[in-house]
């Protein structure tokens, strides 16, 4: 059951006039009304869909029917699989008929996690697989699983006609087993699996309900009637849902498709997926929460919610990581964006409390805390603490909004910084800091004064006390993803309303949680708020809540929205794609007479901002969110190979058959110079004569290897720190994925064979008494190790780590820059200097692809730049090395290019050490230094 609504597109939109908070410096045009990339699924049964394969194999895609019809419906060809997933079903009702009461809830718990982490996990670990390394398909092919007998190729003849009956019997009209593709008939086998758990999956639960349910005692009828009513209407929605999921998706996508083959077509998505986000892992599973409250069991309740957890992480994990590989790969960009800032004030990762504003929000709220701990709940405190909550409150939306306002309408903020001499990033950042401590006191003192309302339960299964706690966790677990969602798509220009404060011709962007509302705040924003009401059910902190969410809907109509339209104008959509899914869904009387209310109330707002704009007061309000900055999921699997002991078929192999050569860029002269620091005695002052090999620090290294003919045909060689391991027969550790074996295909890993350029060539002439083959291949990326040290490489025998051969030990190093071979008459020639030697090392730094490393320095980055994290710090090690400048890994992914990274590095180099760049060579003060120009 696949959601892929991130990747597949949907019709144009437009906008409300009040929609918030969705501009981003630098979003093209052209792409403001995109709101996901797009994707293939099959069309229509009057059209044919064709498909393609990893190898650019093109064939005719069969249609395919859903899961629940082919299993149920007794219309449709029964099989083999059908049988046994039927079977299983009915064992799993036998036993909830027969086990005792004692057994059946801890049963059919266990039951239902077991299928759940088969779902979750065990499909979750074979996509990723195929995903990275084609493996399915790969063991398709070495098991010889679809070739033909006749061949001579297939041991197993039985299980090849098995397969034939099975997935024939499936699809009987356009379907021809021996001339599919070795990928579609893998993935049929494959969904058989997925049909299999998902069944009993959703069967388990449903089980485990049945054996939970039960009438609590002393509920009244209205309570009973109230529960199975928004059960059976959870239910029913859940069921609409996945049906018009399935209309959109269809089977392609529904099975994941797409981790096989790619279809050539294209469809705009519409229904549900105007709705919500990753519509059947969101609102997908409302049936779940319906079923718990018909069952009346908390039980199933926690259960339900812990299924959606592991559902969500299995979308996080699995398929976001390959939708965006599929569907997003790397691109330049065409300009490098000025950006005001780069060490950004929000979230967890960028918490500095040697910055003024970071450590001051860090002490205020520490006092909050200690006073919300320290002081008793009596009313005194109570009121005091709800006082300082409301007068927070109010300061936050009305009083920033008074400011934001005057800043729209005059400037004013800006005006009085540069009256007093500073620039306007100044006052954007000063802004910044002003607007963060607001929000981060107006939160803390509402926590604040929830904490002094709070009691704990003395029983916790007494009246809805349970449920309300679960209600009020759920709507504060809400508002946090809102706040992510909203700072994702609008960074941190948007969430500090950058574009009060600059004219840089912003552009709207409709991505994330703008795709479905336009004004996301305006209900999900203070869903928290409400929720900690909940919890607390206390009047006061609902009346806190009432008031903060009637603020923010006055800051949004009075301060945003004026603003809004007088920036974007006409480029302001009406309506945003749940609005729209609703007006189609209504029924004829009911959208004419949703249209008339419409007019009536445009009217209304007409005349009272009319109203407002001749009486012109300044109202204000701020937005109730807060934020959670989420630190990016590192996808990396590295190969891991078991260690063994000296296997008893070595025998026959003589190591002194087995050679490795290594070749690779020479790193320049200084690397042996830089070896003599002067505290060495005077014969230790000169380089060694010897030829020390010393390489580029990230460069491509290559290997030659010879060995016997006969060699093992799982051979690898990998790379190690020479420290790393004692002995010179068996290496102890694993190689962490920077290893290659020396013939391909032998893993069933793509990511392995990666780097293999030749293969067993005969040697002739070899001298040996033995028959000789070699090979070459390069170690790059992430098969190197990306610091500096000393390394070897290690020739392994037949899968194991018995070592056969270890090469020269060479180092990789990073060359200090030497500012005085720069004949620096002005800063421009020290920064093109630097320029130079940092484009090789940014280069080798990004794997040198072509789609992400620059070919000159102005030449910007690829976007896998920001994407992925392993590349900026890797850059960031060697300019600390090469420069001596230390940097966040953030800063090289918002300079962006080479040019704007060097005037960086020449200007925190004058701030750290002052006489290092300047001309006189320490002759002169600072004051008298110039900086480096800027770009």
């Amino acid at each position: 059951m696949v959601c892929k609504s991130c990747t597949m597109s949907t019709a144009a939109e437009s906008a409300d006039v009040g929609e918030l908070r969705r501009r981003k410096a630098s979003i093209d045009a052209s792409s403001e009304h995109e709101d996901v990339i797009e994707e293939t699924v099959t069309s229509p049964k009057t059209r044919k869909t064709y498909g393609r394969t990893k190898d650019g194999t093109v064939f005719t895609v069969p249609t395919t029917h859903d899961m629940v019809s082919q299993l149920l419906d007794p219309r449709e060809p029964k099989n083999l699989s059908d049988a046994i997933v039927l079977a299983v079903l009915a064992g799993h009702i036998l036993a909830l008929y027969f086990l005792p009461e004692s057994m059946k809830k801890p049963a059919f718990a266990f039951i239902f996690l077991f299928w759940r982490a088969s779902y979750n996990l065990g499909i979750g670990i074979l996509l990723r697989l195929q995903s990275n390394d084609n493996k399915l398909v790969a063991w398709a092919k070495k098991w010889n699983l679809f070739d033909n007998p006749s061949s001579g190729k297939n041991p197993r003849p039985w299980l090849y006609k098995l397969l034939k009956r099975e997935l024939e019997i499936k699809i009987p009209e356009d379907y021809e087993f021996e001339k599919a593709p070795i990928e579609y008939n893998t993935w049929l086998v494959f969904r058989r699996l997925v049909d299999l758990i998902l069944m009993c999956d959703f069967v388990s639960y449903c089980l485990f309900a049945i054996a939970c349910a039960h009438l609590p005692a002393g509920e009244s009828t209205y309570v009973t009637i109230a529960r199975w009513f928004f059960g059976w209407l959870a239910i029913g929605f859940n069921l609409w849902v996945k049906l018009d999921a399935h209309r959109v998706v269809k089977d392609y996508a529904w099975y994941w498709g797409d981790f096989f083959y790619l279809v050539d077509q294209e469809l705009t998505f519409d229904g549900v997926f105007e709705m919500a986000p990753h519509p059947m892992y969101s609102i997908g599973y409302a049936g779940y929460y319906g079923i718990s409250a018909l069952a009346a069991s908390f039980s199933v309740l926690f259960i339900s919610i812990a299924a959606h957890a592991a559902q969500l992480a299995f979308l996080v994990l699995i398929e976001n990581p390959h939708i965006q590989k599929t569907y997003d790969p790397p691109t330049r960009k065409s300009e490098v964006p000025f950006r005001p800032r780069v060490h950004n004030l929000l979230g967890i990762k960028n918490i500095d409390l040697l910055r003024t504003v970071d450590y001051s929000t860090f002490l205020v709220l520490v006092l909050v805390a200690l006073l919300a701990f320290a002081t008793p709940q009596t009313p005194l405190h109570q009121t005091l603490f709800f006082s300082l909550a409301l007068i927070l409150r109010v300061w936050y939306n009305v009083g920033l909004g008074i400011i934001l306002t005057r800043q729209s309408n005059s400037k004013a903020w800006t005006r009085h910084f540069l009256k007093v001499g500073d620039t306007p990033e100044e006052g954007w950042r000063q802004w910044k800091g002003y607007y963060h401590i607001t929000q981060s006191l107006c939160y803390a003192t509402f926590a604040a004064a929830c904490w002094k309302m709070y009691s704990a339960p003395v029983d916790w299964n007494y009246g809805f006390v349970m449920l309300r706690h679960v209600i009020g966790t759920s709507l504060i677990a809400l508002q946090i993803w809102t706040a992510v969602s909203i700072y994702d798509s609008l960074g941190e220009f948007g969430w500090f309303f950058g574009d009060f404060f600059f004219d840089q011709e912003a552009k709207l962007t409709y991505t994330s949680i703008y795709r479905f509302l336009n004004n996301p705040e305006r209900v999900l924003g203070t869903a928290g708020l409400w929720g900690a009401a909940i919890i607390t059910w206390s009047r006061s902190i609902f009346a806190l809540a009432l008031v903060s969410h009637l603020l923010t809907l006055g800051f949004l109509q009075f301060v945003e929205k004026p603003h809004m339209q007088k920036i974007y104008g006409q480029s302001l959509r009406h309506e945003a794609g749940l609005t729209k899914f609703i007006k189609r869904s209504l029924p004829p009387p009911v959208a004419e007479w949703q249209s008339s209310v419409n007019k009536v109330m445009d009217d209304t707002s007409n005349f009272v901002e009319d109203f407002l704009d001749a009486a012109r007061p300044k109202l204000a309000a701020g937005v109730s969110t807060i934020v959670r900055d989420t630190t990016a999921l590192f996808n990396k699997y590295p190969a891991r190979l078991t260690l063994t002991k000296l296997s008893p078929d070595l025998a026959g192999f003589d190591p002194k058959h087995y050679s490795i050569n290594v070749e690779g860029e020479a790193s320049g002269s200084s690397a042996l110079s830089e070896r003599a620091s002067g505290k060495e005695g005077t014969a230790g002052r000169f380089p060694n004569e010897l030829k020390t090999m010393i390489f580029e620090y990230g460069a491509p290294i290559k290997v030659k290897w010879r060995a016997p003919a006969i060699h093992g045909k799982k051979d690898w060689i990998g790379l190690y720190m020479v420290a790393d391991n004692r002995s010179r027969e068996i290496t102890e550790l694993s190689s962490l994925g920077r290893w290659i074996p020396t013939l391909p295909g032998q893993f069933d890993s793509t990511t392995a064979d990666r780097g293999i350029l030749t293969w067993d060539q005969p040697v002739g002439d070899s001298g040996s008494d033995v028959d000789l083959v070699s090979g070459e291949m390069e170690f790059s990326g992430d098969k190197l190790w990306w610091t500096q040290g000393v390394f070897e490489f290690r020739y392994h025998h037949d899968g194991n780590h018995n070592v056969m051969s270890i090469s020269q030990p060479f180092e990789v190093h990073i060359n200090r820059f030497d500012y005085n071979g720069v004949e620096a008459d002005d800063e421009t020639t020290v920064q093109q200097a630097v320029e130079s030697a940092l484009l090789p090392v940014v280069q080798n730094c990004l794997d040198r692809d072509p789609d992400i490393a620059p070919s000159t320095p102005a030449e910007p980055f690829g976007s896998h730049v920001e994407r992925h994290g392993k590349y900026p710090k890797r850059l960031v090690y060697a300019v600390q090395q090469m420069f001596g400048v230390e940097l966040m890994p953030t800063v090289v992914s918002a300079d962006g290019n080479v040019r704007n990274l060097a005037w960086r590095i020449c200007n925190a180099k004058k701030a750290i050490v002052p006489y290092s760049m300047s001309r006189s060579r320490g002759t002169s003060t600072p004051d008298e230094e110039e900086v480096c120009a800027s770009p």
